[in-house]
């Protein structure tokens, strides 16, 4: 019983570092742009700020751990693709 209970601690640990990698701030901003796109949206603005920098934009994603904040902001002026 023993030899099997180390067997699944084992498995979890070597399956955990798969789980624990994150994307960067960039590649999860490129990613939601190309849902947003995929849905036809056009005219926004996707912006990687500072957490304590979000002021009144909305939220759509987090990264670096909770450290920065991906806001979406619909951009009046822009005719097409969102920018980063």
């Amino acid at each position: 019983m023993t030899r099997v209970f180390g067997i699944c601690v084992l498995s979890l640990l070597v399956s955990v570092p798969a789980f624990a990698q994150r994307k960067s701030c960039e590649e999860l901003a490129a990613d939601i742009a190309a849902k947003l796109d995929a849905k036809g949206v056009k005219g926004y603005k996707i912006d990687i700020v500072a957490a304590d920098q979000v002021g009144d934009q909305q939220v759509v994603g987090s990264c670096d751990g909770g450290a920065k904040r991906i806001t979406y902001k619909k951009d009046a002026g822009s005719q097409g693709q969102g920018s980063k």
